[in-house]
């Protein structure tokens, strides 16, 4: 096996681990948003992204990409979240084809409830990854990223 082979061998592994990590946590998340809170990971996802505006909605092409979802599978999700309630679609005034997303009142009451359960099941979540030696590299070094810049201000709430 050569030097090239070698690097795929060890990014292969790498994306296996990954993937073991991701799979952990988004179980151990979607049991415990839906049985407490009747939520998805996605929809939690989803509500936390339009949440992170400061009062600006988001385009669904934007959304999409914050869920990493496909354009029709954000529509289809979009769609039953405002049937919930708990997000509404607005049209853009300068482009009648952009479509906003904005997080409802009964939408931030969910999310607000259901975030104290999404952030104790993730600390969880990961130190128990923590404890298998295959995934603890990969969770120390979740653990050295750099801390989130401070929040933006609030803005003013864009008019639609």
């Amino acid at each position: 096996m050569g030097i090239a082979d070698d690097a795929v061998q060890i990014r292969a592994q790498g994306w296996r681990t990954l993937a073991a990590l991701h799979g952990l946590i988004e179980t151990a998340l979607e049991k415990a948003l839906q049985s407490g809170h009747d939520l998805s990971v996605v929809e939690f996802t989803v509500l936390d992204a339009l949440s992170r505006q400061d009062g600006w909605h988001m385009r669904m092409q934007q959304l999409a990409r914050a869920a990493a979802l496909s354009g029709s599978a954000t529509t289809r999700l979009v769609t039953r979240l405002e049937d919930r309630g708990l997000l509404t679609r607005i049209l853009c005034q300068e482009d009648r084809r952009g479509i906003y997303t904005e997080l409802t009142d009964a939408g931030r009451e969910l999310l607000d409830a259901a975030r104290p359960t999404h952030d104790e099941v993730l600390g969880s979540a990961l130190a128990e990854a923590e404890q298998m030696p295959e995934l603890a590299p990969l969770v120390s070094a979740l653990h050295r990223l750099p801390a989130p810049a401070a929040e933006v201000p609030q803005r003013a709430r864009a008019s639609a």
